[in-house]
Parts: structure tokens; C-alpha cells; sequence
């Protein structure tokens, strides 16, 4: 497959010029997406039918070995789970404003809205269900995080004005949380039994907010960005295990996830930062250009070692198999590898879509489900994040975009 990223931003005047008009964000799937699976389309279906009158998902049934201590949040929707099966449905095609899962798409997004809007101003917090197994598993804010990431995606896509002006006011509401919140490290906190895996949804959602225009501030970006760089040893090839409960497949997929996103973004910025490092009108205002234009060139030079590193584990076969079994866990981390490798392109991304496509539809339920064995258990997350894994075709990436910076 050809990959038909175009790396660039529109500029019509200098970020520092007076009156620049807005680009135009546009995004488009990095290769030639493939046509619905029959596996992809029952776990579509699944999903669509278990979605509750408020709009939300719950987790819903877990493996037995899991016991039936959250029994009382079984049933009970939450932000999370629900972020994650409503970008399934639009992984898939549909947007809140048109195609087969629509009305789902926009139930799910009202209901996300609601909770944003619900919550206080300074917390992370962006819901009042608490004990779920994923915020147990991944982090307590993980909630948030996957807010973020999915009003980024519907972002301008509401039928009606009204519609985008509330998605914005939440993604916005969000975005400020997190820069409230962030660590000096870069770090959103470690609570949770994987929360790497947390971390990279929290990069991911800063970033995919800036490449969708909303304001985010660039030290908030940088730290993160940084703190995944800082997790990745070229020298060796190896990732820390900050945070990855010992598997070494959180670790690698999380941070490498984190930094694809991260360098999604430099790369919209380039080419501004490009005209400026040239034309500045001071010295100081080209070496700031300059200083960040060698960060982005840092970052990129430490994610191709980074996929490099992954793709020379894909014969592994205990690396693969993440805790030794199938969790929501291990279906996150092949979601993060593969947008990393669908970017990439060329035989490496083909390689690596054959294989895991083929473990996937392998372990699928009769009913369309996939069923986590440990940890991250529950039928919604674990059936959402594998549709995401089998549709990274078709996952949407910037070709041009109005970053706004402060």
C-alpha cells in the first residue's frame, strides 16, 4: 500500500502576523482502506444493539475469573467504555452526522458531553461512576482521556451548529483540565495497574485536540512528548517499564503510540516553523523557530527506533502475547502499534495488519464479541478496541490543519 500522508499545514500568514485567516483541518486514512470484514461487521452490530437509552455503554460481562465484585457497575454506563465503542462505530464509517451507526455516534456523543459538562473545572476527573474496571485498571482518569480523544474526532462533524459548538466547549473544557492536572514529568499520574497505557490515550488526546485546532499549550505537549521519548533507550532498543506491570508490550506500545501521535503533530507544524526559523523579523523569534524545528527532528529520529525496535519483536512470540493471555490490555497496545505502523507504511504495516487481523478473527466469539481473559475483561472495551485494531485502515490521520498555539 501506498502511504498518502501529506505531512504539511496551510499557512496564510505567520503565526506572529495579524488577521491570519484559519486552514481548513482535513483528515483522511494514511493507506487504502479494505472493505468491512463479515468479523469486523457482527462486531459492529454487537456493539450498536448493547448501547443503553442515556446513549452510553456499560462494560458489561466479564470473564468469570474476574469474579463479581463490580456487579453493581456492570450495567451502569461510563465515559470510557462508551468513548471507546463510539470511535469503533466511526472507525468504521459513520460519523454523528451520517452513515450506518450515525444516531449511535451521536447518542454516545451527547452522553460524553453531558458528563464534561457535569463535572467541575479543575479536577481530571470528568465523571461521577467510579470503580470501573478499566479506570482499575489503566487509571482513574482514563475517563478522561478517552473523552478527549473522541470529541477530537467528532469535532466539527455535528449535524448542526449547535451540535460542534458543544463538542467544542467540551473538548475544550477537557484539554484544560488536563494542562491544570499534568505532572512536571509529563505524566498524568500512575494509579492503575497499566497506566502507561493510560499515559498514551492522555498524549494522544492532547495531540489529536491540537490537530483538530483546539488550543493547547505547547509546554503540555513537549512534556509529554518527553516523557515518552525519555521511556525509549536507542542504544539498546528498549523500552522502560514505567508503569507496564512488568509486560513489555504495554510499555513498547504505549510510549510508541504517544510518540506517533506527538510527531503527527510536529509535522503539521513544520512547515510554518520552517518560514520562521527563515523569516523571522529578530534573531530571537528564528531560534526559537529553530529550537523546536530540532526537537521534531529529535522526536522523529527516536520514533523510528522505536517502531524499528517493534518490528524486530513482531517473530516474538511472548512479546506479542503482552500478559501471557488476551486482555483489553494487549487489544489497546495492538490498536497504538498499529497506527504507529499504518503511518509507516509499506511492508512493515502490511506484515503486521495480515497478522494481527489473523489472531483477531481467530479468537472472536460467535456472537461478534471479543471476551478479554484477565485484567480489562468486559465485552464492550474488549469487542471496541479489537474493531479499532482489524479497521487501522482506516483510522484518519491530518493532511493539513490549523494548530493554535499559545
Amino acid at each position: 500500500m501506498r502511504t498518502r500522508l501529506v505531512c504539511a499545514i496551510t499557512v496564510v500568514a505567520l503565526a506572529w502576523g495579524v488577521g491570519a485567516q484559519a486552514a481548513v483541518t482535513k483528515w483522511a486514512p494514511a493507506v487504502k482502506s479494505k472493505p468491512l470484514s463479515q468479523n469486523v461487521k457482527k462486531g459492529l452490530a454487537w456493539l450498536a444493539k448493547t448501547q443503553q437509552k442515556s446513549g452510553g455503554w456499560a462494560q458489561g460481562e466479564e470473564s468469570e475469573s474476574m469474579g463479581h465484585s463490580l456487579d453493581s457497575v456492570r450495567d451502569k454506563p461510563n465515559v470510557a467504555d462508551t468513548c471507546m465503542a463510539a470511535m469503533a462505530l466511526i472507525r468504521s464509517g459513520s460519523t454523528p452526522s451520517k452513515g450506518q451507526y450515525a444516531s449511535n455516534v451521536r447518542s454516545a456523543v451527547n452522553y460524553v458531553c453531558a458528563q464534561v459538562e457535569e463535572a467541575d473545572k479543575d479536577s481530571l476527573w470528568v465523571t461521577e461512576v467510579k470503580g470501573t474496571r478499566i479506570q482499575m485498571k489503566l487509571g482513574q482518569y482514563i475517563d478522561t482521556f478517552m473523552a478527549s480523544n473522541l470529541l477530537s474526532e467528532v469535532k466539527g462533524q455535528m449535524p448542526d451548529r449547535k451540535g460542534d459548538a458543544r463538542v467544542k466547549a467540551a473538548l475544550e473544557k477537557v484539554v484544560k483540565k488536563m494542562e491544570k492536572n499534568q505532572r512536571d514529568d509529563g505524566t498524568w499520574g500512575n494509579q492503575g495497574w497499566a497506566p502507561v497505557l493510560s499515559q498514551s490515550m492522555a498524549s494522544k488526546a492532547i495531540n489529536k485536540a491540537a490537530q483538530k485546532g483546539i488550543k493547547v499549550d505547547e509546554k503540555t505537549r513537549a512534556r509529554a512528548e518527553d516523557y515518552a521519548r525519555g521511556q525509549f533507550d536507542k542504544s539498546s532498543g528498549k523500552f522502560k517499564g514505567e508503569g507496564s506491570a512488568g509486560v513489555a508490550l504495554y510499555s513498547a506500545a504505549g510510549n510508541l503510540g504517544s510518540m506517533q501521535q506527538s510527531a503527527t503533530t510536529n509535522n503539521q507544524q513544520r512547515a510554518q516553523l520552517e518560514k520562521e526559523a527563515k523569516k523571522a523579523p529578530t534573531s530571537a523569534a528564528r531560534k526559537v523557530a529553530g529550537d523546536k524545528l530540532r526537537r521534531f527532528d529529535a522526536a522523529d529520529s527516536d520514533l523510528k527506533g522505536a517502531q524499528k525496535s517493534i518490528i524486530d519483536k513482531m517473530d516474538d512470540k511472548e512479546f506479542i502475547s503482552g500478559f501471557g493471555s488476551n486482555g483489553g490490555e494487549e487489544f489497546l497496545s495492538y490498536m497504538n502499534i498499529g497506527e504507529s505502523f499504518v503511518v509507516k507504511g509499506g511492508k512493515d504495516w502490511q506484515n503486521w495488519d495480515r497478522s494481527i487481523t489473523a489472531n483477531l478473527d481467530r479468537i472472536q466469539n460467535a456472537d461478534g464479541t471479543w471476551t478479554g481473559h484477565h485484567c480489562i475483561t468486559g465485552r464492550t472495551f474488549c469487542t471496541a478496541a479489537a474493531l479499532m485494531v482489524l479497521t487501522t485502515d482506516r483510522a484518519p490521520v491530518p493532511v493539513a490543519a490549523d494548530i493554535k498555539r499559545r
